[in-house]
């Protein structure tokens, strides 16, 4: 990716495709794993309007009434009904940002982050539901490109940047997003050539209790996934079974269950292009990965356990949606329409996000 830290051309073309026009999912309340003797597994889609073309990469689901929305042209929605009707929320003079991640408390304190080069990156706060925002944070490094943001809990979260200086950047916030700094990269190993992350779901950098987090990692020789135990101020690396090797393949999106299990899903962005072993999964915390033995048949950037399983779990991309129920081994697709990321919550409901302005709701069998 080089020192100036600018996108690649092929970069630059991805992240333009990435931003088209979209839409917003919701499936309906999850049964929880083991009731009535069985896995649960969401039935089909069930399509209703949103009121705007935008598409939404960022997602954050609170509850199985509330959940929050970002995407394209400055555009936030919310809903506090289950989905049955949005509310645009976006923030005033947003028109030219493109957001990528969302993570919301609940109905009314959510933080929202714009991606791209320089001072494009930024992070807004509501505490209002969206009625006013307040800038956080304002990049000034034109050598930084900030792509998701994850929340350990009300009050610590990380986002990162592509690599400036051959290093992800980490930047860090302890208040809930009112205030940011940029941590110390003496424990971050040095990124491959051609790295980077992908804002293709908000699900490039991903926690699990009060102290792990993960990156996920593309574009370089092979695609990777990045883990700390400690807030983002140490970091591992290892090698995943998904492809790289272009700057558009690798792996786009993480799910951790606990600080033990997760999924990952990735591939090559590009339509005309094949993903084969687009799906892995791990069992010690990222330190190792496997392949799963049938993964997903095409690109995915969006990943999601079912709430309260084990082994059930959601995987999303532009030509449809696959489920699991052996915990990532094997995946099967139920669905072809077009999603980019997708969230579960405690309380038993799943949300997806994606293009063309679409609300869709799954009863769960």
């Amino acid at each position: 990716m080089g020192k100036t830290r600018q996108k690649s051309p092929l970069r630059r073309r991805l992240v333009a495709a990435l931003g088209l026009a979209g839409a917003v999912l919701a499936l309906a309340p999850a049964v929880p794993a083991g009731a009535h003797g069985r896995t649960p597994e969401p039935g089909a889609w069930q399509l209703t309007a949103t009121g705007t073309d935008a598409r939404f990469r960022g997602l954050a689901a609170v509850s199985r009434s509330v959940a929050w929305a970002a995407g394209t042209r400055g555009t936030v929605l919310r809903t506090t009904d289950g989905g049955r009707t949005w509310r645009n929320v976006s923030p005033a003079g947003a028109g030219e940002l493109e957001f990528r991640d969302v993570e919301a408390f609940d109905a009314r304190r959510a933080v929202a982050l714009a991606i791209g080069e320089g001072e494009a990156s930024r992070v807004l706060r509501t505490e209002d539901g969206g009625r006013t925002w307040t800038e956080s944070f304002r990049n000034t490094d034109p050598r930084a490109f900030y792509d998701c943001m994850t929340f350990f809990d009300n009050r610590h979260g990380l986002a990162m940047s592509d690599p400036v200086d051959g290093k992800y950047r980490i930047l860090s916030t302890g208040d809930g997003g009112r205030s940011w700094r940029v941590l110390p990269d003496a424990g971050m190993p040095a990124a491959q050539p051609g790295e980077a992350g992908f804002a293709a779901s908000g699900q490039c950098l991903v926690s699990s209790g009060p102290k792990d987090v993960w990156l996920a990692t593309g574009g370089g020789p092979a695609g990777r996934v990045l883990h700390s135990a400690d807030r983002g101020l140490n970091w591992t690396a290892a090698e995943t079974t998904i492809p790289a090797g272009e700057g558009a393949k690798g792996v786009f999106g993480l799910a951790f269950r606990d600080r033990r299990h997760g999924l990952a899903v990735g591939g090559d962005y590009r339509a005309d292009q094949a993903s084969p072993r687009a799906a892995a999964v791990t069992g010690d915390g990222g330190r190792g990965w496997t392949a799963s033995a049938t993964p997903p048949s095409a690109y995915r950037s969006g990943v999601a356990w079912l709430p309260h399983s084990a082994s059930a779990a959601l995987a999303v991309g532009p030509t449809g949606t696959d489920l699991t129920t052996d915990g990532g081994r094997t995946w099967r697709t139920i669905d072809t329409g077009s999603y980019d990321t997708v969230s579960c919550t405690a309380d038993g409901a799943c949300w997806a996000a994606g293009e063309k302005g679409r609300i869709a709701r799954s009863a769960v069998r």
